[in-house]
């Protein structure tokens, strides 16, 4: 059964394919994120190193900073989160 943070973690990650993000090995990032006691610092781990594991995130011509940004805020992510997210993203 999902909990709260598990499901609000599950949005999240859709919220960034809509904002045209893409994720490599998605399965694996939600089984981490729900698995994870503090699913926002599993997410910033996992986007920071997870290349080593066969995880990645992309930007595609859809993406937009500003829309990231209202995301990052939307989930309570910490002030310096998305900035450190854009610069892991890779792009296409």
């Amino acid at each position: 059964m999902l909990t709260t943070a598990n499901k609000e973690s599950t949005q999240f990650i859709n919220s960034l394919k809509q904002a045209g993000i893409e994720i490599s090995n998605e399965r694996e990032v939600i089984e981490r994120l729900e698995e994870a006691r503090e699913w926002h610092y599993a997410f910033t781990t996992l986007a920071r190193e997870g290349k080593r594991i066969g995880i990645w995130f992309a930007a595609t011509a859809k993406t937009r900073s500003n829309q990231l940004q209202g995301l990052f805020a939307q989930y309570r992510f910490s002030g310096n989160a998305e900035a450190a997210f854009e610069s892991c993203l890779l792009r296409g």
